[in-house]
């Protein structure tokens, strides 16, 4: 399980933030202005519309320009923010190394965050952001874009505690940083290790730097597990949260002391993979009429 299956499943949440808010162009925009009496409402509706247009037809600079221009109009306008910021995000692309592409991931973060300082529960916003920062804290590396995007979907959480994509989410980044520290450790005493001493991926840490690694991150794994767990509680089926759950037991099986343990956790990790392809197999078996 790589950093890069965790970017997939993000651009999946982007998207389906991008379908919600763009399927019916003045549906929130109905609700704030029923009636538009004034000519500036009907511009700002105009606006929306055609910005919605120009999203769905590819035309992204026309989009922004007239969410934009919604949003200069009507400040207090919910969805003049969230179709920019949205239209913004739906042009990032994880790990382009570009400054252009690095621009739209922050201008949509910063759109969101506006819309946050209008509206503090808005989910749509917290989860954009929380994306956001996972996507872009995977290259290069920024273990505070990792930690900031844990505290969104924290926030997520503190809103709707039933839903089990936000514990997920949690686990994803609690095992990222805690496998990058274990690669860390490792290749920092390989550099001073003769050839007979280095560790592999699957060997087990010297005393010495297992009690590091337990200090530094045996919260951080202990937290993702949980997180996991919960996630599977609301959702029986959810071999994502389960392979990552799988993945964190080994994680913690580098912060025993005993073999024993060791050995006890790698088990359990490997049970976790054995309930994944039942799910599966049961999602392939036809379906009664």
């Amino acid at each position: 399980m790589s950093i890069l299956r965790g970017s997939v499943y993000s651009l999946v949440s982007l998207a389906s933030i991008v379908a919600a808010f763009f399927v019916r162009p003045d549906r929130s925009l109905a609700k704030q202005n029923p009636d538009p009496q004034t000519q500036q409402q009907i511009q700002v509706r105009d606006a929306l519309n055609q910005g919605v247009q120009a999203f769905k037809n590819g035309q992204y600079e026309e989009a922004i320009q007239q969410f934009s221009h919604a949003k200069q109009w009507d400040p207090k306008l919910i969805d003049a923010r969230l179709y920019l910021a949205t239209t913004y995000a739906s042009q990032y692309i994880p790990g382009a190394p570009s400054e252009r592409n690095r621009q739209e991931g922050e201008a949509a973060i910063a759109e969101f965050r506006e819309l946050l300082n209008i509206q503090p529960d808005n989910i749509a916003a917290i989860d954009g952001i929380g994306s956001l920062l996972f996507q872009m804290a995977g290259q290069p590396f920024d273990r505070d874009q990792f930690a900031e995007s844990k505290s969104f979907h924290q926030k997520h959480i503190a809103l709707r505690p039933q839903d089990p994509e936000p514990y997920y989410w949690v686990g994803v980044i609690d095992w990222t940083l805690s496998f990058r520290a274990d690669r860390e450790l490792r290749a920092e005493f390989n550099q001073h290790a003769r050839g007979d001493e280095q560790l592999g991926e699957a060997d087990s840490l010297p005393a010495g730097l297992r009690e590091q690694y337990r200090q530094e991150y045996g919260t951080v794994i202990a937290e993702g597990m949980e997180s996991l767990k919960h996630a599977i509680e609301l959702r029986a089926d959810y071999d994502d949260a389960m392979a990552y759950l799988s993945l964190l037991c080994r994680r913690k099986a580098d912060a025993v002391a005993y073999e024993s343990e060791r050995a006890e956790l790698t088990a359990v990790a490997d049970e976790w993979l054995d309930k994944i392809k039942e799910i599966k197999q049961k999602r392939m078996e036809p379906q009664p009429p």
